[in-house]
């Protein structure tokens, strides 16, 4: 698959979900833009994880599987990156994470999840806002999430990397109306961050080794970096 074959029909990488979560239709922003790049490089590298196509060293680097070339263009053009040679997670989130936003973006629009709507500001410029789209998605998604914060459910692999990945970024405060800020949530937040999934989604995911390496290196390396 290539930008140019993508369509909207196709299934929705980690970081499209996470960037959805992230758009807070309120406001019409993205919530954590200081670390989104570094965010939005860490689903990618969570995506490769979960599809079998990264592999990890003896030292912690981490690489791609020869010959397991994902097919979407997004996750292809990080795989050829680590291809190259292994490299550290801190080293791919900072190479990968800057041009993802807008390409992940693009998509949610397409898809009919966010709706860009242009205006004119003091009747000179024109400036584009984000609105929430015609699609149930955000809404499904973040009720996935709820249910693993609060009520403690075990979560599916990808729902455990999501949550993981919305807990590092440090915008869980910023849903505190619908993901209420408490103590057990932040200790479960953590918990998610540090590789604790529970047995269901240790079970699910096949590679489930190389997978709670790669989201916790990617975690660690988002969960140092400056916030302002």
């Amino acid at each position: 698959m290539t930008a140019d074959t993508w369509k909207p029909s196709d299934p929705p990488t980690l970081a499209e979900d996470l960037l959805l979560l992230l758009f807070q239709p309120r406001s019409g922003t993205i919530a954590g833009e200081n670390t989104l790049f570094y965010v939005l490089a860490g689903a990618v590298f969570a995506d490769l994880a979960l599809g079998g196509h990264l592999a990890t060293t003896a030292k912690g680097r981490i690489g791609g599987v020869a010959d397991h070339v994902p097919s979407d263009d997004l996750l292809r053009s990080t795989w050829d990156y680590v291809s190259e040679k292994p490299r550290s997670a801190q080293t791919v989130l900072a190479a990968i994470g800057p041009g993802l936003r807008q390409p992940v973006l693009d998509r949610l629009v397409r898809r009919g999840d966010i709706r860009e709507e242009a205006r004119t500001v003091l009747g000179l410029f024109r400036s584009t806002t984000l609105r929430d789209g015609d699609t149930d998605r955000r809404a499904r998604l973040l009720a996935e999430v709820r249910e693993v914060l609060v009520e403690g459910a075990e979560p599916p692999v990808r729902v455990a990397a999501l949550a993981a990945l919305l807990s590092a970024s440090g915008t869980l405060p910023q849903f505190d109306h619908e993901i209420p800020w408490t103590s057990p949530v932040i200790k479960r937040a953590k918990d998610l961050e540090q590789g604790d999934w529970g047995a269901t989604a240790a079970a699910e995911a096949v590679t489930r080794t190389v997978t709670a390496t790669v989201v916790n290196s990617a975690v660690a390396a988002i969960t140092v970096l400056p916030r302002s």
